[in-house]
């Protein structure tokens, strides 16, 4: 039998094949199923497959995410659809309304997904889940709705990408930096319905919280997959929220993968995708240098609004004010990490500088609720994509940067190296 990769070892333990093949279609069983608004749409095929009930209601969960109170009434139709259904079939994992978060989040922190699973969700960044060391993948509605009926999913094996990171982040860099810079060599294409695995000590380092930051954004470069590999840190986040056992797997010392990219962050300066892709990146000083107004600063998203995150930048913003000109929208990943923002004092702290803090949801980072931007705007955003029309507007300009570069930016007006300040 030929070495295997994670995502192989995930999917053969899934499906009880020994030695699953790269392109082979596999049957395999679901430990964990997700939706959230979209998962709306697979109500009505899942009535037609004639299901009653669900697979297992232990084994599902729905969270209301991306218009968080309804803004629209469309969004309201499907929050009441939502409701109806979770009562219907008898769910009782529902953050709704008050008791929620992004949807990625919430599963993280309540530990539904562990080492070796095999997850689905109805949203693209389910990658971001492959931090445990599991296979998180985004599916559509209909394949959503067997999922709930039946509990298992046909999925083809992947080839694996591997990326190789050393070295010392220096001052100023962060997780999301190491993913815009892999971005820059992957591409947006490149990793198309493949895996990938991030390997080297740079990895070992990062907290988990910097883990689903790298894994989350594999989305953007077409994976099906994202992942990390187990090891003591991802035991001890679980350790007293894990749903159910781990099955911590790794890949083969002799595992093959369709290609390798190596970088070494030593050295490495903040990075900044600029308008209007993911992996069109450049160093901060070439586009500080630019003086790049912007209108609206975006700290939030399932990519970056976490704990972690919201006191990196509010080390930088502490004593500051919002730039003249400026909306600075601070938007927490979960209501839990609301609430120790409440705590710290870090909502007084943005608040009394004249930033937003929202309520816990997607909020600007999908254009389809707060903080659109006008067609002349630019926005500095935390968050994950953007494509034109991702904040509304096809003409509007967005530039994706850690949370401190989102931070400072806010406090200069234009795009600005967070090294400065710290």
């Amino acid at each position: 039998m030929s070495g295997q990769t994670l995502a192989q070892k995930v999917l053969a333990r899934a499906s009880g094949e020994a030695d699953p093949q790269v392109g082979q279609i596999v049957y395999g069983q679901v430990d964990l199923a997700m939706a959230h608004e979209q998962g709306a749409q697979a109500i009505l095929p899942f009535h037609q497959m004639g299901a009653k009930k669900v697979w297992d209601r232990d084994r599902v969960v729905i969270a209301i995410d991306h218009w968080v109170p309804a803004s629209t009434e469309g969004a309201a139709s499907l929050h009441r659809m939502l409701r109806t259904f979770a009562k219907e079939v008898d769910l009782p994992h529902f953050y709704d309304v008050g008791n929620h978060g992004i949807c990625h989040q919430v599963l993280a922190e309540d530990g539904w997904v562990v080492p070796g699973d095999l997850a689905v969700g109805t949203d693209s960044h389910t990658n971001m889940l492959g931090a445990m060391g599991a296979m998180a993948v985004g599916i559509g509605p209909t394949e959503f709705a067997a999922v709930l009926a039946l509990g298992k999913i046909w999925l083809k094996v992947p080839p694996t990408l591997k990326v190789n990171v050393k070295g010392h982040l220096g001052k100023g860099v962060y997780a999301k930096d190491i993913v815009l810079k892999a971005l820059s060599q992957v591409h947006v294409d490149g990793a198309r319905y493949k895996a990938v695995e991030y390997h080297g000590s740079t990895i070992s380092g990062l907290s988990m919280s910097e883990r689903f930051t790298i894994c989350n954004m594999t989305t953007e470069m077409g994976a099906k997959a994202g992942m990390t590999l187990p090891d003591t840190k991802t035991f001890d986040y679980l350790k007293s929220t894990a749903k159910h056992a781990m099955h911590p797997l790794l890949p083969d010392t002799d595992a093959t993968y369709e290609k390798e990219y190596d970088i070494d962050v030593n050295g490495m300066e903040p990075q900044v995708a600029c308008p209007h892709s993911p992996d069109n990146v450049r160093g901060i000083s070439e586009v500080a240098a630019e003086h790049v107004k912007v209108d609206q600063a975006f700290l939030g998203s399932c990519t970056n609004a976490r704990m972690d995150d919201i006191r990196e930048a509010a080390e930088i913003f502490r004593g500051h004010r919002v730039a003249p000109g400026v909306r600075f929208i601070v938007s927490p990943a979960s209501t839990r990490i609301y609430q120790q923002c409440l705590k710290e004092g870090l909502i007084e702290l943005f608040t009394s500088g004249g930033a937003v803090f929202t309520n816990a949801s997607c909020s600007a980072c999908f254009g389809g609720n707060m903080g659109i931007l006008d067609p002349a705007e630019a926005c500095v955003s935390s968050s994950n994509r953007n494509f034109p029309g991702r904040m509304g507007p096809k003409d509007a300009r967005i530039y994706l940067t850690s949370p401190a570069t989102v931070a400072y930016s806010a406090i200069r007006g234009e795009i600005a190296d967070p090294r400065e300040a710290l």
